[in-house]
């Protein structure tokens, strides 16, 4: 299973929020290059980027603080938010990101992910955020009425390379992720799925891990705060 720490971006800075509100935003450095260096100097293989602006505005906000990070590491990076056209998915693919995540236009624009998937094999994801089962868009402000395992099972043929599933009741809480659904979820499709929300300690990544069925996971605040040492996460898992 592979750890992938994130690095949510607002005005151009690494915070974290809690449950999605962009009210709750605790800055945890300015220097996003910087921070994406000493994860990878860490030890982790891969890093998860969000630019949050942009998932309320529905297009790039933090190209600079994305190119930052891009010119700072040589590991793979995948990144989400305000990735809703083609045109928006190339021009981050071309300029390094290694995967992009699609989430508001999964559920919004379907077509655009197969379309991407297709063209890109290996390079798109679908991001899943859900409330008690339900998935939410427009950077969590919207619910859908949608159940998760559904929106996962329409792209089961559609090339994607992985799902990011969070659950958005977990995510910055540092109470634990929601093992269970996210379990249910990955034996429900046959794409890798990453959890997300809620990965507070090692023993939070061992669970995951245990079940079998989780190909990742995704932590942000208890990297920054301590809670979990990469490197030694990073032993833990091999």
């Amino acid at each position: 299973m592979i750890l992938y720490p994130a690095i949510d971006l607002k005005d151009g800075a690494c915070v974290r929020l809690l449950r999605g509100d962009m009210a709750t935003a605790t800055v945890f450095g300015t220097d996003p290059g910087a921070q994406a260096a000493a994860f990878e100097a860490a030890g982790c293989r891969w890093l998860h980027l969000v630019d949050l602006n942009g998932a309320f505005a529905g297009a790039p906000v933090n190209g600079a603080a994305v190119g930052a990070i891009l010119s700072a590491v040589t590991v793979p990076v995948q990144l989400g938010g305000g990735i809703r056209d083609m045109a928006t998915v190339e021009m981050w693919l071309a300029r390094g990101v290694a995967r992009v995540i699609l989430g508001t236009a999964a559920v919004e624009d379907p077509a655009l992910v197969r379309q991407a998937a297709t063209a890109f094999p290996g390079r798109v994801a679908v991001g899943i955020d859900a409330r008690e089962g339900v998935v939410a868009t427009h950077g969590w402000a919207t619910r859908t009425g949608v159940q998760a395992t559904d929106l996962a099972r329409r792209f089961e043929d559609a090339g994607v390379a992985a799902i990011i599933y969070t659950d958005i009741e977990r995510d910055g809480a540092m109470l634990g992720p929601n093992v269970a659904a996210t379990a249910a979820l990955a034996r429900s499709v046959t794409i890798p799925v990453i959890a997300s929300g809620g990965v507070s300690s090692l023993a939070d990544l061992m669970a995951l891990g245990q079940t079998g069925v989780i190909a990742g996971a995704i932590s942000g605040r208890a990297i920054y705060d301590g809670a979990i040492d990469i490197a030694a996460a990073i032993a833990a898992l091999a």
